[in-house]
Formats: structure tokens, sequence, C-alpha cells
């Protein structure tokens, strides 16, 4: 009996978990709608409002900040024939720029992880199967990332490009020439400031948290980025309050939306993700995060060499 008993229990445990685990799925699956409908209600209000400031149509549904709101003001105003877009450095594809654009706006599209684990979380996620989404395992470089993206059956003109790994991406961006897109999100790095076009030298396995204990040596400034994007045909629409993420327009599809300056559009960044040695946040002040990286090396793109950033700001 006291074996009998004990396998009744473990199946009775079995199947509350199920029973908790079903909850908990129904819970998650009500709490992304609400967020949804949240955002659908946001985006209309704003449209209403229609505030002048590129920034004051931020809201946060799925991205790490108020990209969201952002993106949608832009593809309202921006005329777009096929709903693509390409992303990469999603992590696990909860927080990111193009999963709200996925769902509200039934976007098709292609995702990018340097993680197998990741791709594989959304590729288990019910949102593969609800919409046309496909998910690339890869280490992305300048020399794979058209072939990446050509391989998914995405060329030519497509609605959106977000680019965010946290180190190559001016020479990411840079490479990639099988798609059009008509409007390129990108994050930069606000620590370089908004005189400066510099970038950190390329390396084709570059990873942020290995380049430098302190994790703010990557990316590009701002002016790095603005100087690529008109090269490209593009022009600055604005930034995010954040200060990590900059917006650009196709010339030919820029309309009434206002062209902004590196200058104006920077945003000196408040987050603070600086670390020790040992990997345990620091907390440093915007002035004492630049004297951090002080010997660290970046590309003045004015002359294509290499500088120590405390040669190149004077520390």
């Amino acid at each position: 009996m006291g074996i009998l008993k004990k396998i009744s229990q473990v199946i009775n445990f079995a199947r509350t978990m199920d029973s908790r685990l079903a909850l908990m799925s129904t819970l998650d699956d009500r709490l992304q709608k609400i967020q949804q409908s949240l955002g659908r209600i946001e985006s209309s209000q704003l449209a209403m409002l229609n505030p002048r400031d590129f920034s004051k149509y931020e809201f946060q549904v799925y991205s790490q900040w108020g990209e969201d709101g952002l993106i949608q003001y832009l593809i309202h105003k921006v005329e777009i024939d096929r709903l693509i877009f390409v992303e990469f450095g999603v992590q696990k594809y909860t927080e990111s720029n193009t999963r709200f654009l996925l769902i509200n706006n039934n976007w098709s599209g292609l995702v990018i992880d340097g993680t197998e684990q990741n791709i594989q979380f959304i590729k288990n996620d019910p949102i593969y199967w609800r919409h046309n989404l496909k998910a690339e395992h890869a280490f992305i470089d300048k020399d794979n990332i058209n072939a990446l993206i050509k391989r998914s059956g995405i060329t030519g003109d497509i609605g959106l490009l977000s680019v965010d790994i946290d180190g190559n991406d001016y020479w990411i961006w840079e490479a990639i020439n099988v798609i059009n897109p008509r409007i390129v999100i990108c994050e930069y790095n606000s620590l370089w400031g908004n005189k400066l076009a510099v970038t950190v030298p390329y390396t084709p396995t570059f990873t942020r948290t290995e380049a430098h204990s302190s994790n703010l040596y990557y990316g590009a400034s701002i002016v790095a980025l603005n100087d690529l994007a008109n090269a490209k045909g593009y022009s600055l629409v604005g930034s995010n309050t954040a200060g990590n993420n900059v917006f650009f327009v196709r010339n030919d599809l820029l309309g009434n939306i206002n062209v902004v300056t590196p200058e104006t559009a920077w945003v000196q960044s408040k987050f603070r993700e600086s670390r020790n040695a040992a990997g345990e946040l620091t907390f440093l002040t915007f002035e004492d995060r630049l004297a951090a990286v002080a010997d660290v090396q970046l590309v003045h793109l004015s002359d294509g060499k290499q500088y120590k950033v405390r040669e190149i700001y004077d520390l």
C-alpha cells in the first residue's frame, strides 16, 4: 500500500504541475494580448495628437525602450510595399524592435542570432507558427551577412532593417547590399559623442563582453552611422530618448519627415551598464565610462587610422 500511495502522490503532483503550467501559459498569452492592445491604443492616440518631436512617439510593447512607438510612427509616414523586416542580435526575441511589427502589423521577417539556444527558443515560441517568421543561427560578420539574408529568400526592396549586435554594427551595415530597406534602425554608442566619426575596428569574431571587461567598448558613433547612411542614400530622422538607437529613412521616401543632425539627435545615455573585471555592475558616470576605456583603440573614419580613446578625446 505504501508504494501505491507514493505512486498516487506522484501522479497527483504531476497533474497539479501540468495544471499550473497550463495556467501559466494561459496567463502569459493573455498578458501578451493586453500588451498588444495597449500598444495599439498608444499608437492611435499618438496619431491623433501628432506631436512634432520624433521622440514623443515612443512607447514600449516588446522593444527594449521606446522603439515600438517610433517604428509605428515611421511605417505610417513611409510608404512600404513589402512588409518585410530583417533584424539581427535578437537573443530570444522576447525583447526586440520587430516583434510588435510581426504581431500587430502582420509583417514577415528574418531574425538572426549567434546563440543556438536562443534560436531554438524562438522556434518553440507560438509566434513561430502563428506568423511568417524565420529564425537563423549564425555569428554574423561582413563576409556572411549577405548570403544569410539571401538564403532566406529576402532580397531587394524591404520595409525595415534593424542592426544591433553590440560591436561591428557599422561594418556589417556597410557590407549589406542584397536588400534596400526603406527604414533602418541601428544601435550607436553614445559614449563616442556627437562630433567624431569613430567605430571599433573590425574584428570578425568581435564579442562585446570579451573585447573589454568594462562592457563599454563596442559600436560606432552617431556621426559615423550618419555618414554611412548618407553614403547609402538615407537621412537621419531621430533617435530614442535612451541614447542607443538611431533611425534613418531612405531619401526617396522622406516626404515631410523632418531630417535632423547627429548633434541634435544624439542623447547622452543614462543607463549604467559598466562592469568590473569580475563582471559586476559599477554604475560609472558618463565621464568615468570614457576614462574606463581610455586605452582601447577606435578607427577614426576621417583617415581610416586607429587611435587610442585617450588620444581622440584628449583624456
